[in-house]
């Protein structure tokens, strides 16, 4: 999952220099001789620092007549695939950009507010002004804002940096005897239950409908006896109607409501985006991803580019996910590369192969799946499936963003070709600005 900013309301408070400001620039970016910087240089603005975004602005090096800059709301990277490890204190999830980004890109540690395609300009929350020839829009996925009723109050989010700081903080506060809920069966749901689970916390993993429904049959049935071996207990069939101060309410459809003591509960249920493009004219999906076509070229502005979880190619999205944040890092910057070159972009090319969920420290699951990101009934499991999550986690970072820092254009990925011809009724599933 390529994934930035946001989390419940009640317990956000966001980055801290917002209101500050800081650029750097890594080092001298010169122009090929003759050149004059302010005619010939394509200015490009890269939103958001994320998995997608670091690399894109990494590759799009291959060129030394672009200016990069990259805008994002903290000065140091997040890995968002190990907030559960720093949540538990068995991880760190920051990384300093200056051993991530190529020579001459500029990091501006600001936010973007608005996007003004008429002056190509990008607005930022200290009230400065990016010009841009092209933005590559990778702003990320933030948490859900559910409607049930508490959450906003009660419930801690993991799907920020700043989010995940707070909950930390509260845990360290809790006896380990202390029950805590983890709302949301998802992957990251597994993975934050297993983790607080395997350090002898009394932990409830409410899945919804399913657990960890990506997963195959089998790779299903693993996860469940691993959790209930270390003492997790494991709700299927129901969902959380309330959050309250130290309590759950469930209901599974079938009986009455159910309250759970819960003295901490962590939801993981669903992402958001956020509401950049939208607010800045541009159509979107109903999600508040960027709609665009299958180069990841906005349908209203092909000077806009996205890339990662904000993007929705002909209104077909690709899972979110830190596997494809990469790729399309990568093709967001080679549409851009193209259009400067006055070539025609290629289209999405990506084959998925599986996913990988960490189990605590000592085990996990690799899952096989399809190209099109189906799941088979094949997976590895137990203390090699935590050493391919980890490799894997190392693997994002070293060999994709440092790579492309060292050698613009050298990343490769699984291919799969073209994807199948999107419905027409797909473009038009959109929200309008």
């Amino acid at each position: 999952m390529d994934r930035s900013v946001g989390a419940i309301p009640a317990h956000q408070d966001g980055p801290s220099l917002l209101s500050r400001p800081v650029m750097s620039r890594l080092s001298d970016q010169r122009c090929p001789e003759g050149m004059s910087e302010r005619n010939t240089l394509h200015k490009v603005v890269v939103i958001g620092g994320g998995y997608a975004g670091t690399l894109a602005a990494n590759r799009l090096r291959t060129r030394d007549d672009i200016d990069i800059t990259l805008v994002n709301p903290r000065p140091h990277f997040v890995e968002r695939i190990r907030l559960h490890q720093f949540v538990a204190r068995t991880g760190d999830a920051t990384i300093d950009y200056g051993t991530l980004l190529g020579e001459g890109i500029q990091l501006v540690v600001d936010s973007a507010t608005h996007i003004d395609t008429a002056a190509r300009t990008v607005r930022l929350a200290s009230g400065r002004a990016l010009d841009y020839d092209y933005i590559i829009y990778a702003v990320g996925s933030i948490g859900a804002v559910p409607s049930v009723p508490g959450v906003a109050e009660f419930a801690w989010s993991i799907a920020e940096l700043e989010s995940a700081q707070r909950l930390r903080a509260r845990l360290e506060e809790l006896p380990i005897e202390a029950p805590v809920t983890v709302v949301g069966g998802g992957l990251t749901g597994v993975e934050t239950a297993a983790e607080l689970a395997e350090q002898g916390r009394k932990v409830t993993l409410v899945c919804g409908r399913t657990l960890a429904p990506y997963l195959s049959a089998g790779g299903r049935r693993y996860v469940a006896k691993w959790l209930t071996r270390h003492g997790a207990a494991v709700l299927e069939g129901g969902a959380v109607t309330e959050v309250r101060p130290d309590a759950v309410v469930l209901a599974d459809g079938a009986a009455d409501s159910v309250v759970r003591s819960s003295a901490l509960t962590i939801w993981t249920a669903g992402f958001g985006l956020p509401e950049l493009a939208a607010a800045s004219g541009l159509r979107t999906d109903a999600l508040g991803r960027l709609l665009t076509d299958e180069t990841l070229t906005s349908v209203d502005d092909d000077r806009i580019v996205a890339a990662g979880d904000a993007a929705a190619p002909s209104g077909q999205p690709l899972r979110m996910s830190g596997y494809a944040a990469g790729p399309l890092g990568a093709q967001a910057a080679d549409t851009v590369l193209s259009r400067i070159a006055g070539t025609e972009p290629a289209v999405i090319n990506l084959a998925f192969t599986g996913a990988c969920v960490s189990l605590g420290r000592h085990a996990g699951i690799r899952q096989i799946a399809g190209k099109d990101d189906t799941a088979v009934n094949i997976y590895i499991s137990g203390r090699m499936g935590a050493i391919i999550k980890e490799v894997t986690c190392r693997f994002v970072v070293s060999k994709r963003i440092r790579l492309e820092a060292g050698k613009p254009g050298s990343m490769g990925w699984p291919k799969g070709g073209p994807r199948p011809e999107q419905p027409a009724s797909a473009a038009r599933a959109v929200t309008s600005p």
